[in-house]
């Protein structure tokens, strides 16, 4: 744990489902309502460091919530993102994507191409459900 790195302090948003590996929390961000996190619970820079056996794992959860986020959300394309540039504790980005979003088809950290489109609440509280639905038997 690194008392200065946000993940180690913090969930890094809701809540959704955790193991002894990593959680899955969705992220407060009104111009991507869906947006998702896989974060690794302990403070780890590189996927490279990880044994492969937990590579291979955290992967897995990865996939899972992008296969969720996707089949609910119907969204236009999904984007998976690993930078940790700011944060360099190994946390994924499931973003669903919309071509009337505010960057498509940029990415959503470049420059707003439009006012942009939201997810509404409805679709929202599907996503936790299913989220939670789908992972209450997942293994460690």
């Amino acid at each position: 744990m690194s008392e200065a790195c946000v993940l180690c302090r913090d969930a890094g948003g809701e809540l959704l489902w955790q193991n002894a590996l990593c959680r899955v929390v969705l992220v407060d961000d009104a111009d991507y309502l869906g947006f998702c996190r896989v974060i690794l619970n302990r403070h780890v820079k590189e996927m490279s460091d990880l044994p492969e056996s937990e590579q291979l794992a955290l992967m897995q959860v990865v996939l899972q919530v992008e296969r969720v986020v996707r089949d609910v959300t119907k969204a236009d394309k999904i984007n998976l993102a690993s930078l940790g540039n700011k944060t360099p504790h190994i946390h994924w980005h499931v973003i669903p994507r919309f071509s009337a979003d505010k960057h498509f088809p940029e990415s959503i950290w470049g420059e707003a191409q439009r006012e942009g489109s939201k997810i509404d609440e409805a679709t929202l509280i599907r996503l936790r459900l299913a989220i939670k639905k789908h992972f209450a038997d997942f293994s460690d």
